[in-house]
C-alpha cells in the first residue's frame, strides 16, 4: 500500500525532495503521492516536520 499525506501537510516541500522514485508532487493545496510510483521505502514519511505522512 501507497504512503498517503494528510491533511496536516503543510506544503513545505521537504517530501518531494526526498523521494527517490519521484512519486510526490504538489497538489492542490497540498502535496500528494502517486500511488503507482511509490515503492513503499517511507523516505517521505521521516523527512515531514509535520508527521502528515502515513504509510
Amino acid at each position: 500500500m501507497a504512503y498517503v499525506i494528510s491533511d496536516a501537510c503543510v506544503s513545505c516541500g521537504t517530501c518531494e525532495g526526498e523521494c527517490p522514485v519521484g512519486a510526490i508532487s504538489a497538489g492542490d493545496g497540498q502535496y500528494v503521492i502517486d500511488a503507482d510510483a511509490c515503492v513503499d521505502c517511507g523516505t517521505c514519511a521521516g523527512a515531514c516536520p509535520v508527521g502528515a505522512i502515513n504509510g
